[in-house]
C-alpha cells in the first residue's frame, strides 16, 4: 500500500525538524511528506529543505480549521493511506508506519474493516510525572480492535483516537465524508465516532510508538479543556450518550494512586488543582453558549475559531 503523511503545522521547530528526520528512516518510507503550514513568515524554508517528498502549502491563521485542514491534506494525497500527525510527534523508532499498516491486517469481532490505526504516544523526558503517567493511562501497552459493540462498555473511550498520529484508509475516509469541516477540537473523535456507528473498526496499535507530551499550566489546561467541552456540546449526536465526567475521574484517581505508590505524595496538591481548571474548563465549554462572547475569547485556545463566523 501507498503511503503518505500529512501534517499541519505552526511555527515549525526543532520537533518538526526531528520528526522530518525520523520519516526519512522508516522501515517503510512514506511516498509525500504534505505540509499545511499555518502563516508563511513561520517557515523555514532553508531549515527544512532537501526532505524528499516534502511537499509545502502556507495558509492564513483565519484559514485554519483543525477539520478542513486536515481535509485540505486529504485532497492533496492519493495514496491508499494517509497518515495524519502533528507537527510535534517525533516517531519513536524505524517502525513507526510498518506498525501502523499492519493494524489494518486487523479485523473487528465480526470482521469490521479497519478504518483507522492510531499510534501510542510516550512521554517526552522533560515530561512531568502526572503527565507521564496520563500517557500510559491512555495508551497502554496492548493493542486493541474497537467497534460499535465496545460503546456500551468503554463509553467515550470507545471513540478515543488521536490525530497526533492516527493513519487511516484513504477511500474509506471520503466515503465516510472526512472530517467535519468546522470544528474547534476533536476532529478524531468524532470521525472515529461516525466510523464505528457506520459499521468499521478503528484500531489502537500500541507497537506504533511517537513521543508526545506536553507540560501545560493550569491556565493552559483550563483553555484546552473549554475547546474540548466546546467541542462536545457542538456534537451532542456524538457525545450525549456517553459522558466524559468519569473516565476523567477514574484519570484523576489513578494518577493520584501512581504518585502515592511512587513516593510523589508531594505533587498530589498540584494534581488536584490542575485538575480543578481541567474541569472548570470543561464545564465552561459545554455551557459556552450562555457565556458573554468577551469571555468565550479569554477562555478559549482557538481565537480564530470563533472570529471565523461561530
Amino acid at each position: 500500500m501507498t503511503v503518505d503523511v500529512l501534517i499541519p503545522a505552526y511555527r515549525p521547530g526543532e520537533k518538526f525538524a526531528g520528526l522530518l528526520a525520523a520519516l526519512e528512516k522508516q522501515t517503510v518510507p512514506a511516498g509525500k511528506i504534505l505540509v499545511v503550514n499555518t502563516e508563511k513568515a513561520y517557515w523555514d524554508e532553508e531549515k527544512f529543505s532537501g526532505i524528499k517528498g516534502l511537499e509545502v502549502r502556507h495558509i492564513t491563521k483565519e484559514e485554519f480549521d483543525h477539520g478542513a485542514t486536515r481535509n485540505l491534506l486529504m485532497s492533496l494525497s492519493d495514496a491508499d493511506i494517509c497518515v495524519c500527525m502533528t507537527d510535534d510527534a517525533v516517531p519513536a523508532d524505524r517502525r513507526l508506519i510498518e506498525k501502523l499498516l499492519a493494524g489494518f491486517e486487523k479485523k473487528g469481532p465480526e470482521g469490521e474493516e479497519v478504518i483507522a490505526v492510531y499510534a501510542r504516544q510516550l512521554a517526552d523526558r522533560n515530561c512531568g510525572e502526572a503527565e507521564r503517567f496520563t500517557r500510559v493511562f491512555n495508551y497502554p501497552e496492548e493493542s486493541r480492535v474497537k467497534t460499535a459493540a465496545d460503546i456500551e462498555t468503554l463509553g467515550i473511550k470507545a471513540f478515543f483516537a488521536s490525530n497526533v498520529c492516527c493513519a487511516y484508509r484513504r477511500d474509506l475516509f471520503l466515503k465516510q465524508g472526512g472530517f467535519t469541516s468546522r470544528t474547534i477540537f476533536n476532529e478524531d473523535m468524532i470521525f472515529a465516532a461516525g466510523a464505528l456507528k457506520a459499521g468499521y473498526a478503528v484500531c489502537y496499535e500500541a507497537d506504533a510508538k511517537v513521543v508526545h507530551s506536553h507540560n501545560y499550566s493550569c491556565m493552559q489546561q483550563l483553555r484546552r479543556n473549554f475547546d474540548l467541552g466546546v467541542s462536545q456540546a457542538d456534537h451532542p449526536e456524538v457525545f450525549a450518550g456517553v459522558p466524559s465526567e468519569g473516565e476523567g475521574i477514574r484519570l484523576v484517581k489513578a494518577t493520584a494512586a501512581h504518585l502515592a505508590a511512587t513516593g510523589r505524595i508531594f505533587q498530589i496538591p498540584g494534581l488536584a488543582v490542575k485538575s480543578a481548571f481541567k474541569y472548570a474548563g470543561y464545564r465552561l465549554g459545554k455551557a459556552y453558549r450562555k457565556l458573554p462572547g468577551s469571555l468565550v475569547m479569554k477562555l478559549t485556545m482557538n481565537k480564530n475559531y470563533w472570529r471565523n463566523g461561530k
